[in-house]
């Protein structure tokens, strides 16, 4: 059945295809789903390695998280709506890349710790950042290391890295004290258990927009546990040894809303950029792997989307927007800016591939840049909430790449290469200390979410097991 807005003007179109328009309205909801999905992660790797370089005591901590947003924003409409060769006009929301921490753990580190270390890493994301957009050029050619078999294998491992990410989410993070208290768990569950209720069992844009609701509804269940259960715990400070008293990692922080600006105009270089080799070389070699992770998203969106594999244009643009992306994220003092996997498989839950829809995410985000108090609505959202959402949509990922892996079929061939890469891939990102007696570098590239080894393995035996082993199970 039409809704009335379809009636009154019949060149709407569906939210499942990727041209055309849908009702206003229901494009703004369908995008905020998004950059609730990614908010949080967004901002992530910024507290962490600011945090380390003092980002806040040199006063420009907040000016980077509100850069953050905006460059998160601008950088996804251009990877949406292509200007020349940049962009892969597919449906990705762009955002800092936790990818990259390791290694600017590492940076940092190398160099000392504080503002120089940050505007180090700043220098060699400029650098890498052009360096991954000058590959991805040169894409083509290479598309033959990437056929399905090595594609799927890297969606697969994208999603099985994210999947612990969303259960410490889903007990209120394990940084908080409250973690994995009953509480959490049942926000989590109400969370994840709704969204299976409005995705299966209703229509239109309460079914499509199913993780927007959940999380609605689990910003309202906090709020009514707020009225009857404590919201407040204590523990033991580790620094002082006495008791301390905390907030519910569950409850919603209103504060965060009402100290926040309403308006403010983002600084341009709030942090001055710092070339070092020291930092510029372990960056290059990040920036190939997430050129490899890139291709794993743009294979996952289009196959969990659309059920067909991505094109070579789509490939090459979409790993050059983001090379260039994190290279212009470096000019207003953020970090290097990925595809986001999260979305990615919330494109592969919903099926909602519609631009103009998407793009409703990326231009909040820039009202977010300019608007401190829309930002902070998100950025109050309870560690369970997201959880709820994220265990869902992150094994959605999962599942577009095992599309991907048997869309010719299981053979012993295919058996052999997913599972020596995802046993290699998986057990080194799980068990990351297994290489702490190797050159450090190693354990920054190969130890992290294991998705770098399951693609070297996979595109290693994609080339020595010969195609005509083809033999099916």
């Amino acid at each position: 059945m039409e809704d009335g807005n379809e009636k009154k003007n019949n060149t709407f179109t569906s939210p499942y295809e990727l041209e055309g328009r849908i009702p206003l309205g229901q494009a703004i909801i369908l995008g905020v789903q998004h950059v609730l999905a990614m908010f949080v992660g967004n901002l992530t790797p910024i507290l962490i390695i600011g945090g380390m370089c003092g980002l806040s005591d040199a006063g420009v901590m907040t000016q980077v998280l509100q850069n953050a947003m905006l460059i998160a924003g601008v950088v996804s409409l251009i990877q949406m709506f292509t200007i020349g060769p940049v962009g892969s006009r597919l449906p990705i929301i762009m955002g800092t890349s936790s990818g990259f921490i390791g290694v600017c753990r590492g940076i940092v580190s190398s160099m000392g710790g504080g503002i120089i270390a940050y505007g180090a890493i700043l220098g060699a994301s400029l650098v890498g950042g052009l360096f991954e957009g000058i590959l991805g050029f040169f894409l083509k050619p290479l598309r033959k290391f990437f056929p399905p078999v090595v594609t799927g294998t890297v969606v697969i491992a994208i999603g099985l890295s994210l999947i612990s990410v969303g259960i410490n989410s889903f007990g209120g993070g394990n940084t908080n004290g409250d973690f994995g208290s009953p509480i959490n768990l049942l926000v989590g569950s109400i969370v994840l258990i709704s969204i299976i209720i409005l995705k299966h069992y209703t229509k239109g844009i309460s079914s499509a927009a199913s993780i927007l609701f959940g999380i609605i509804i689990g910003y309202i269940v906090c709020a009514i546990f707020a009225l009857f259960l404590p919201t407040t715990y204590e523990m033991i400070d580790p620094n002082t040894n006495q008791v301390i008293i905390k907030n519910c990692s569950w409850v919603l922080n209103w504060n965060t809303v009402i100290n926040a600006p309403l308006f403010s105009i983002p600084k341009f270089m709030p942090v001055k950029w710092i070339f070092d080799m020291k930092a510029i070389a372990p960056m290059l070699i990040m920036f190939i792997v997430t050129a490899v992770e890139t291709v794993g998203d743009i294979s996952g969106i289009t196959e969990g989307g659309m059920n067909r594999e991505a094109t070579d244009k789509e490939l090459s643009g979409g790993v050059i927007c983001d090379g260039l992306g994190s290279s212009l994220a470096t000019v207003f003092g953020v970090l290097p800016n990925t595809s986001f996997s999260q979305n990615v498989g919330l494109i592969g839950m919903t099926k909602v591939i519609n631009l103009f829809a998407i793009s409703m995410g990326g231009l909040l985000l820039v009202l977010c840049g300019f608007f401190p108090k829309i930002a902070a609505i998100f950025q109050m959202m309870p560690q369970s909430v997201l959880g709820g959402a994220a265990v869902m949509m992150f094994a959605s990922i999962v599942v577009s790449g095992i599309k991907l892996v048997t869309k010719e079929g299981i053979t012993n061939r295919v058996t052999t290469i997913l599972a020596v890469s995802l046993g290699l891939g998986y057990g080194l990102g799980a068990t990351a200390n297994v290489l702490n007696k190797l050159p450090n570098f190693v354990s920054l590239i190969f130890g992290g979410s294991g998705i770098v080894p399951a693609a070297i393995v996979a595109i290693i035996l994609n080339i020595a097991i010969k195609k005509d082993d083809n033999n099916t199970l």
